[in-house]
């Protein structure tokens, strides 16, 4: 059973993680095996377990942060799809019914792929051995990321074609973009680190990159633990429920604290600092744990 000191501590590390390009499900599996905590390591992966049931709530918190942060934007982007709905058609100079059906675009591929494949997935690799590798190899992806951006911006000032606007964006953008969010699914990899790796590869800049991922992010986060919620309401959740409420109020405050810091942070910053972080954290869990 979780205790309600574990249920902060893991709340507050999701809401950071989640939204933190460092992978929230690597943590979620990494921080309790080095504390000691190995029952909910192992409940982890596990097909019925009370740790999940918990985790659900700790989802829902967070995506309920982002939506509290990026509640004009999302204001706008409903109206812009009602419009759409109203008049059947996306007008050329609509930008928010256009995001509307880039985010609907983008999450198609994720979620297809996580009905399908996401419980398997997290038996297998929910592991911390596994998650320590994974988290390197996602520390390299924001490394190599932030080299080819480099590159890309080199042959910008050489008179090249600049970095594009969020406004710019196609369909087929999105779906590489939102496609990316695919490998979330690996514990270890970070949804948001893979999609604004992804929207720097497609040239938008870090602020549009972070932006588009924090949204897009929002309905994926707030749709698995909605698809989860019986695990919350059933006999996964009985004698849980309190930790899960304390959890989710620490997950929910963290989430708000890391989206207005690494939205300010990538107005100037990239993400090599947390690349660096993935790949030491990453070699030491892996020498510790293997």
């Amino acid at each position: 059973m979780i205790t309600y000191f574990q249920a902060i501590v893991i709340g507050l590390l999701q809401g950071v993680t989640e939204l933190f390009p460092i992978s929230s499900l690597g943590h979620s599996v990494l921080i309790p095996a080095l504390f000691g905590w190995d029952g909910l390591v192992q409940g982890q992966s596990a097909d019925e377990s009370f740790y999940l049931a918990f985790l659900v709530g700790l989802h829902v918190a967070t995506a309920v942060a982002l939506l509290v942060f990026f509640r004009n934007d999302w204001n706008r982007v409903i109206r812009g799809f009602g419009r759409t709905l109203k008049h059947r058609r996306i007008p050329d100079d609509d930008t928010d019914a256009r995001m509307a059906w880039l985010l609907i675009i983008g999450t198609v591929p994720v979620g297809i792929v996580g009905l399908v494949f996401e419980h398997n997935l997290r038996t297998i690799f929910a592991k911390p051995t596994a998650a320590a590798v994974f988290l390197i190899i996602n520390g390299l992806v924001l490394l190599g990321g932030e080299q080819v951006r480099k590159r890309s911006d080199a042959h910008a000032e050489a008179g090249h074609a600049p970095r594009r606007a969020l406004t710019t964006f196609t369909p087929l953008d999105a779906v590489l973009v939102g496609g990316s969010e695919i490998l979330a699914l690996f514990a270890g990899m970070s949804r948001s680190g893979v999609t604004m790796v992804a929207g720097l590869l497609r040239g938008l800049t870090h602020e549009d990159a972070v932006r588009f991922s924090f949204m897009l992010a929002t309905p994926v986060i707030l749709a698995a633990g909605v698809y989860k919620l019986p695990d919350l309401v059933g006999t996964n959740g009985q004698g849980v429920r309190g930790q899960i409420l304390v959890g989710s109020i620490a997950a929910g405050l963290a989430a708000y604290a890391a989206v207005r810091f690494l939205v300010r942070w990538f107005q100037t910053r990239t993400l090599t600092p947390f690349g660096i972080y993935c790949v030491v954290f990453g070699a030491f869990c892996l020498i510790r744990f293997a």
